[in-house]
């Protein structure tokens, strides 16, 4: 074993997190993600961080949070923070400007950014002289790019010499802090982070492509002293006119990472193409006048990237120092998201095993991260949750949480999801005709956990004939999730020995109870096969699943409440169902949790969806299209769900391993009339025809709640439901302007709706 591979087996890879601190700048407004994601009130996050087996946490010292008005006036409080880390047995990496332009009366190119930031710094290492590493500026390339090259964020400029500027600007920054810093504290650590990824082109784009396989590690390149009158991007450089003595300027005053901390997303790596016509028109622009579309690879190559291990192999034979994955997330669903951090941890493995001195993985971000989708322009409350989901109070720990917890200790991945590959490796990424690449990029040699391709226990899913059980097969299909739809010949749920038998032969890691009595009304009448499917089946699925370890996810539905109350209710407001159905649905919840207290039960309302013809919205819609008068009841509130939300989320609830009883619908009380008339509007229709009337005049057989509207005390996971309407209006796979429903058979089809609506 020679000396770097005995190094290797000795210093094993570290398991890092980080956490979302952005104080971006738009115009004169300021967007803080930890403002929104309510780490500032929580201390006990802490003891969050250090369970989930982290070694470090790049965690932030802000300076326009800490010291906005100089270092005289410093608020050291938040330090405090940092010290309780390092007690717990977490190192602290102290961030101090992240994609930010740093306190109100400085900028990225303002001449004095360099020596204020480093003054801050200097005034940190005296009050906290035990801290060691440090990220003065956290990605200044990309930082850069955003503010001064494509005018995203402050100070909003659109040109090459403010681009550079502002490079050179923070790279400046973090030599004069770490000087300050080492004034006190000898061996402090830079930890410099970027996005590293790298661009792809046809034979005509070439050229671009280079420039930008460049300029990606130009900061670093500054901060390594390596940029003078020989380096790639001299001619660039000086062409914009900036001073060459600030260029030559780090020559002589260089400040290496001790570590190289890279970035990596989905979108690092790109691909360039002349030909615009194949692509979206978001993909489409230009690149010094020359008209170019530029999209992520895993959506464009039909050979896709082997992802991470090649880059950090670059960047250990470009620099020769060690190397961090400092970002490793990506927005999807959960079992996309643990198999993100899969390949990423199996990148770096993979780059350790051919030489590379690889130290750490980072997972970013552990508190999730808001409105990333719009590069942080605006506040649209887009949620990206990470190992813990600040949407439920305590923060709750999703499925990432474990998985990190078996990487750090070396343990078997338990989770089967991560036997199946995540969507930029699938073959429903492209967003355009697969790109048959010259010497496509291929993977080095592997050394990770080899988990992809393997078999995956499936999820069981009963009620292979009904509107949420083939919704379930449909998204698990999309989203690469085993499953089993099951009919009752395939297993009869209330029949323990078929449910045996079924669970036997598939061998399932999650049952997935989608089947039941639906016709609420005729319940009344046939109370004996209702409690037999609602009651009785759900009661037996818990008994065997408890048996064999198997996690359960049943429904239940807002008719367990009697609506005597005008305020929606949540998950501990006691049960008092009107009816039959809701009878057998109150006593199913207690039976399958009395057996199976592991069990997750989800209290869900009124549906509607995109891939049938009966839901209530497809049917109102008909209705008015046809010219007919469309009756809806004025005097019953429900909270509506869109299906695809319910199972999207429900889904990531049983990939988290969740438990207990959960409400979910779009949130928002609505009546049946100005549900109806909601949906009217957004899609443009003419409502004149809609007739808002009483519900005794429905003729229902069951009585029902006037107020059976659902919110939640756990967490508000599901997206608002104008969202949820437009996104139906446009996703629908039935035309709701179809064949009329008959004015004379709205009636009965008010109760047949509103019955099929429920689960």
């Amino acid at each position: 074993m020679n000396n770097e591979s005995k190094a290797r087996a000795e210093h094993p890879l570290e398991l890092w997190g980080g956490l979302e601190c952005t104080v971006n700048r738009v115009r004169d407004q300021y967007f803080s993600q930890m403002d929104r994601n309510g780490h500032l009130e929580r201390l006990d996050d802490l003891e969050r961080f250090a369970a989930l087996g982290i070694r470090m946490i790049r965690y932030p010292v802000l300076w326009e949070k800490v010291a906005p008005d100089g270092v005289e006036q410093a608020d050291w409080s938040w330090t405090e923070r940092l010290s309780k880390l390092k007690q717990l047995g977490v190192e602290p990496i102290a961030g101090l400007v992240h994609h930010g332009s740093g306190p109100a009366h400085t900028s990225l190119v303002s001449p004095c950014f360099a020596e204020k930031l480093a003054e801050y710094a200097g005034a940190l290492a005296r009050h906290c002289p035990w801290i060691k590493y440090y990220t003065p500026v956290n990605e200044p390339l990309t930082t850069a790019r955003f503010s001064a090259l494509y005018g995203v964020w402050y100070p909003h400029a659109k040109d090459d010499r403010t681009f550079v500027q502002a490079v050179l600007n923070q790279c400046r920054a973090t030599v004069l802090a770490m000087r300050e810093i080492r004034k006190v504290r000898p061996d402090a650590q830079l930890v410099q982070t970027d996005d590293l990824g790298k661009t792809y082109a046809t034979p005509e784009l070439e050229q671009h492509a280079n420039f930008y396989n460049e300029r990606r590690w130009l900061a670093w390149d500054f901060l390594c002293g390596r940029v003078d009158q020989d380096h790639a991007m001299w001619t660039y450089l000086v062409e914009t006119g900036i001073d060459e003595a600030e260029l030559l300027w780090f020559r002589d005053n260089p400040c290496p990472p001790d570590i190289i901390g890279v970035n990596y997303y989905v979108t690092s790596e790109r691909w360039l193409d002349h030909r615009l016509e194949r692509y979206p028109e978001h993909c489409r622009g230009a690149i010094f006048d020359t008209p170019v579309a530029d999209i992520e690879t895993a959506r464009a190559l039909a050979t896709p990237t082997p992802g991470i291990a090649p880059l950090l192999q670059e960047a250990w034979e470009r620099y020769g120092l060690p190397i961090a994955v400092t970002e490793a997330h990506l927005d999807c669903h959960r079992e996309d998201q643990m198999r993100w951090l899969l390949e990423i941890w199996d990148g770096a493995l993979q780059a350790r095993a051919n030489g590379a001195d690889v130290r750490a993985v980072t997972v970013w971000s552990l508190l999730g991260s808001f409105d990333w989708n719009c590069l942080v322009t605006e506040c649209r409350g887009y949620y990206e949750p990470g190992p813990l989901d600040v949407r439920s109070s305590p923060p709750r720990p999703t499925a990432l949480a474990r998985l990190m917890r078996e990487l750090s200790a070396g343990l078997p991945l338990s989770h089967q999801v991560l036997r199946g590959k995540g969507w930029w490796r699938r073959s429903d990424r492209f967003l355009c005709p697969p790109v048959a690449t010259r010497n496509a990029p291929t993977s080095i040699s592997a050394d990770g956990h080899h988990l992809v391709g393997t078999h995956m226990q499936p999820i069981l899913i009963t009620g292979a004939t009904g509107t949420l059980g083939r919704a379930f097969a449909r998204l698990c299909e999309r989203r690469n999730i085993a499953y089993r739809l099951m009919s009752r010949q395939d297993m009869d749920i209330a029949d323990p020995v078929s449910v045996e038998n079924a669970l036997a032969k598939y061998q399932p890691w999650a049952v997935v109870n989608a089947s039941g009595y639906v016709r609420v009304d005729e319940a009344q009448n046939d109370a004996e096969r209702c409690f037999r499917e609602n009651t009785v089946g759900p009661a037996v699925l818990a008994d065997v699943c408890a048996r064999h370890d198997i996690h359960l996810l049943t429904f239940s539905s807002d008719l367990v409440f009697d609506g005597e109350r005008a305020s929606p209710y949540v998950e501990s407001d006691s049960v008092r169902p009107l009816n039959v159905y809701g009878e057998s649905k109150a006593r199913a919840e207690k039976e399958v949790l009395d057996r199976l207290p592991s069990a997750l039960v989800v209290r869900t309302s009124s549906f509607f969806g995109p891939w049938d013809q009966y839901n209530f919205i497809t049917q109102s819609l008909r209705t008015l299209a046809a010219g007919e008068p469309l009756y809806a009841a004025r005097d019953i509130t429900v909270s509506p769900t869109y299906v695809p939300d319910l199972v999207n989320v429900c889904l990531d609830l049983l990939v988290d391993k969740a438990s207990g009883i959960w409400h979910l619908t779009n949130g928002e009380p609505v009546t049946w009339a100005d549900f109806a008339l909601k949906a009217a509007e957004l899609s443009g229709m003419d409502a004149s025809r809609l007739e808002p009337i009483a519900s005794e005049q429905c003729n229902f057989l069951a009585p029902r709640p006037s107020f059976s509207a659902l919110h939640s005390e756990r967490a508000i996971l599901l997206p608002k439901l104008d969202d949820a309407l437009s996104r139906y209006l446009n996703q629908c796979e039935v035309e709701p302007a179809g064949a009329p429903v008959r004015g004379e058979l709205l009636g009965d089809l008010q109760r047949r709706v509103v019955a099929i609506a429920h689960p």
